[in-house]
């Protein structure tokens, strides 16, 4: 059953779970990318808004789309969602952070648990990129490869790293902001108001890992990304605090770019860019680790439980103490 203390508005779900989205699209969609537009534009010598759509090899390029991306993120999907919470619901996001216990433990296994879970995915990922759609589906499937081809030449330009402050740079726009603001959005509103319209956690957890794999519009790394979102969304049922999934979500990202850069100055030869599956022994010992870490992380807050507080509005807790 869904606990009352994780209200996150006091409308009808449905009702919350639209104002949710709206809010993430005028931040995501529009006013993040145009203020991303505008500041990058000062120093953008080229035609930024159809550059933005094709590789370039103008000067600037890299930092003028890092800068769109990262305002774009930190707008859509940080800013106006604490707005959205604070000052259209009027409730406090400290419930979204509880104070809690041993925390450096589980955050060092879950840094295992997401080095276990990359090579656990990689058949996935190899049959998810190599899956074909049935002949009725022939369009779809054509644009579905076509934006798969746009998205990985764009991934492609803005991972060819010239220097350590790119790939630092890189870090904090592909890993710590959507780390941040996918989290927030997905695990904190969403999942919530999912579980809260269902009274189911599991519906709420892959309904919303559902939507976050779809939102990126990449269709032939669908599978993968949706299994990544469920285990962000149970590591946060069991937790009740975002750092635990966001931290997940940051190492996952951090851990791609950083590893594409020490491939590019050939310190590693792992190419995590690279579908082929792992080999099945390594792919069979990654399965049992990544299974043993939740366990682990399970089990750690069921003997220690997270402290639910009230997700009380300052007024509402004013009418109490009257």
């Amino acid at each position: 059953m869904f606990d009352p203390r994780l209200l996150v508005s006091n409308r009808p779900p449905f009702m919350s779970l639209c104002l949710v989205l709206a809010t993430v699209f005028i931040g995501f969609v529009v006013m993040g990318p145009l203020l991303g537009v505008a500041v990058a534009s000062t120093f953008y010598e080229g035609n930024l808004l159809s550059d933005l759509l094709s590789e370039s090899d103008q000067p600037g390029y890299f930092l003028a789309v890092m800068v769109v991306q990262g305002i774009a993120t930190f707008v859509g999907l940080i800013v106006f969602p604490i707005l959205h919470v604070t000052q259209l619901e009027h409730k406090p996001l400290q419930p979204f952070f509880p104070a809690q216990p041993k925390l450096g433990q589980v955050l060092l296994g879950v840094t295992l648990l997401g080095l276990a879970f990359i090579v656990a995915m990689s058949p996935v990922v190899e049959w998810n990129s190599q899956v074909h759609f049935p002949s009725f589906m022939n369009d779809f499937e054509t644009w579905a490869r076509e934006k798969e081809e746009m998205a990985t030449k764009l991934t492609e330009t803005l991972t060819q790293f010239k220097s350590v402050g790119q790939m630092l740079i890189a870090v904090l726009v592909i890993a710590i902001l959507p780390g941040i603001g996918e989290e927030l959005v997905f695990r904190g509103l969403i999942q919530r108001e999912l579980w809260r319209s269902t009274q189911n956690i599991h519906v709420a957890i892959w309904t919303s890992a559902f939507l976050f794999s779809a939102i990126h519009l990449q269709f032939f790394g669908f599978f993968p990304r949706l299994f990544l979102g469920a285990l962000f969304g149970y590591l946060y049922y069991w937790s009740n605090n975002l750092l635990v999934p966001m931290f997940a979500h940051f190492f996952n990202n951090g851990f791609a770019v950083v590893t594409v850069y020490l491939n590019q100055q050939n310190v590693t030869s792992l190419d995590v860019e690279d579908t082929t599956s792992a080999p099945w022994p390594y792919v069979t010992v990654a399965v049992v680790a990544t299974v043993g870490l939740l366990y682990f992380v399970w089990k750690h807050y069921r003997e220690n439980p997270p402290v639910i507080e009230d997700f009380h509005s300052p007024s509402a807790l004013q009418d109490e103490n009257l």
